[in-house]
């Protein structure tokens, strides 16, 4: 009998192991093209056959035959193959047939079609140079400035979505007009309802059918990393949802998730939790992260929802939720398999990263899992954001009130390798947008917005931004229409769009703004307390080869002249970015190119400069040596107009 599993694959799979199981299970069409084999795991169901489009759909022919005592039910069907819809038909223990898509297909029918189908790729990858490339482009030493978006929202013709390949052209194009490194995707795998905006999963082996074949989704991939860009993928280990033709239930019992819907149910998604003792669950789930690295070329995975993993009361009441034998809340099976998949990932592509969207105060989630950390390469920073946030929708005058909100997290910043993310969390659900948030008149708004971007460029961690935002929309992101394009060509916006280009610039061009990000000693605060003021004030470092450079912010609407800042080392400081310039939508307030230092003391250091600080502005400033006012050394970068240059 002709099969792809051996025993050693038997031997992985049901004790957790398995890394690549989509090459051994689901639908594999024979070298001949004339028949295709399927594998499926249904451990508890008295038989299995395949039905589809070359037999009406009726069950009862194409049967399965179990193999040993793995739980899989494999057999090849002659005259099927590429192209074609095919289920599950499963007779339960009860009698009872029910039919389920493929868990480890590589392709669904576009909903709200269920169906399964044949592939076989033919897509040949470009994208040579990037690969060779990556694992130092993609470092934590490295900058790293992601845009993150929703493809069916993103653009559209005439309400219409568009394909992956058309998405992957103007993606492209976009994230380099703004000098993104990376675009970071939510959730492409299949889904049947498109308002969970691909967080209800279904398909964990197929990219959605809604923009094209996984070859156009490859294709997509491919693009961008011609173009020079990275491509990250949102990956829901967390839930899956409880679609009839789902993982729920699948041969009429409980199999991918727990039975005790203490366990085995969220509360606040409505969806079913997996069941990480489970070994073949595990290897399921490591092996869907797997296969959008080895198909796909994807070079990371953000992981979703990580904190409701690690912890098993997590959004119950007393009484809802199943303590450990010690009264303890962890969830030591979901961490242990965190660990699995990281430490698989990194086996296999020590040249991509993980991230970890988790919101509480775990240790140790960045941390190598030798150390007892989860693994993770990165940890979103949802401290920051939220603190951030809240501190600016403060009205300028009460804003010294709540300094606290806006240092504190230079408390915890060394502790996990960071991203600061403005999310897509953030600009829904009536919180409207990053724009609208902000207080004041229209251009007290924008203001405050190039504010929000320069202070969350230069902080320590690598940076994430969600589509829309660097537009300055109105109005909160909808998912059923494309983004408010036309108002990037208003002058105010444009300025927006050209002071992000130049933040993600000078970011690329500086070691000192990213070469230690997850070091204590890339930061120095220089102001820290000046809450009279709402001013702050610091240095980051990359080495001694490298000028230090200077951040100075003025949270409110009052221009601040000759402010004096301690800084420690004499010479001249280059003002290379001023949020306040009149390109970018200011008032024009700023230092002429540059200051030099004079020797009146100031806090701990025996030198100081006096800064104009502009209204709702932030100037950044690069140190020279020198005081002749020769600006060599400075890094070069281009300063340009990039208010037209976006995809339209």
């Amino acid at each position: 009998m002709v099969t792809l599993l051996s025993k050693d694959d038997l031997f992985l799979f049901n004790a957790g192991k398995h890394c690549r199981l989509y090459r051994h299970l689901g639908a594999h069409v024979q070298p001949d093209g004339d028949a295709t084999y399927f594998a499926v795991w249904a451990p508890n169901a008295r038989a299995v056959c395949v039905i589809g489009d070359w037999n009406g759909w009726r069950a009862g022919q194409a049967q399965l035959a179990p193999r040993e005592q793995s739980g899989i039910w494999e057999g090849v069907v002659p005259g099927v193959g590429a192209g074609m819809r095919y289920k599950y038909a499963i007779t339960t223990d009860s009698g009872l047939v029910i039919e389920k898509a493929d868990p480890f297909a590589a392709r669904c029918e576009a909903p709200p079609n269920t169906a399964s189908i044949i592939w076989a790729s033919s897509h040949v990858w470009h994208d040579a140079a990037w690969m060779q490339q990556r694992g130092a482009r993609q470092h934590r030493q490295q900058p790293i400035s992601i845009y993150e978006v929703h493809l069916g929202s993103w653009q559209r013709e005439q309400g219409a979505m568009l394909g992956y390949r058309e998405l992957g052209e103007r993606l492209a194009l976009h994230a380099n007009n703004l000098g993104f490194t990376h675009v970071e995707l939510l959730p492409v795998m299949e889904h049947p309802f498109y308002g969970s905006w691909g967080y209800q999963v279904t398909g964990y082996f197929a990219p959605t059918a809604r923009y094209g074949t996984p070859d156009d989704f490859a294709a997509m991939v491919d693009i961008l990393h011609q173009r020079g860009i990275g491509v990250i993928l949102d990956f829901v280990p967390a839930h899956f949802p409880t679609d009839a033709h789902a993982l729920g239930d699948f041969d009429g019992t409980h199999l991918f998730e727990h039975a005790d819907p203490r366990r085995g149910f969220h509360p606040d998604w409505t969806s079913y939790i997996f069941n990480y003792a489970r070994h073949e669950v595990r290897s399921f789930l490591t092996s869907s992260a797997m296969s959008w690295l080895d198909r796909f070329h994807i070079d990371g995975l953000r992981v979703d929802g990580v904190a409701s993993m690690l912890y098993r009361d997590y959004s119950r009441k007393p009484g809802e939720w199943v303590p450990n034998e010690d009264g303890s809340n962890h969830d030591r099976d979901a961490i242990s398999w965190l660990q699995d998949f990281n430490t698989a990932v990194y086996r296999e592509y020590p040249d991509v990263q993980t991230y970890a969207e988790e919101s509480t105060s775990w240790a140790g989630v960045s941390r190598p899992v030798e150390s007892g950390g989860l693994g993770f390469g990165f940890k979103w920073d949802m401290g920051w954001m939220h603190d951030t946030l809240k501190y600016l929708s403060h009205p300028p005058i009460f804003r010294q009130y709540h300094h606290d909100e806006i240092t504190f997290r230079a408390v915890y910043a060394e502790h996990e390798n960071f991203v600061v993310p403005l999310s897509h969390d953030e600009v829904v659900h009536g919180k409207g947008s990053l724009a609208s948030k902000m207080p004041g008149d229209e251009w007290q708004k924008l203001a405050n917005l190039r504010l929000l971007f320069g202070y969350q460029w230069m902080v320590p961690g690598k940076k994430l931004l969600f589509m829309g935002s660097e537009l300055g929309t109105w109005r909160e992101w909808q998912h059923e229409e494309q983004l408010d394009w036309a108002v990037s060509h208003q002058p105010l916006h444009a300025g927006l769009i050209s002071w992000l280009h130049d933040l993600n610039t000078a970011y690329r061009a500086h070691p000192a703004l990213h070469l230690r990000d997850v070091e204590p000693d890339g930061f120095r605060w220089l102001v820290p307390d000046d809450r009279n003021a709402s001013v702050l004030a610091f240095l980051r470092y990359a080495d001694a080869s490298v000028q230090p450079i200077l951040v100075a912010i003025n949270f409110t609407p009052v221009p601040r002249f000759d402010y004096r800042i301690g800084v420690p080392a004499p010479g001249r400081w280059v003002e290379i970015l001023n949020s306040d310039a009149d390109m970018y939508g200011g008032s024009n307030v700023g230092n002429l190119g540059g200051i030099v230092t004079d020797t009146v003391p100031c806090r701990e250091f025996a030198t100081s400069v006096r800064v104009t600080l502009p209204p709702l502005g932030m100037v950044v400033l690069v140190h020279m040596a020198n005081e002749d006012g020769d600006d060599e050394g400075v890094p070069e970068f281009e300063i340009e107009d990039h208010r037209t240059a976006v995809v339209t």
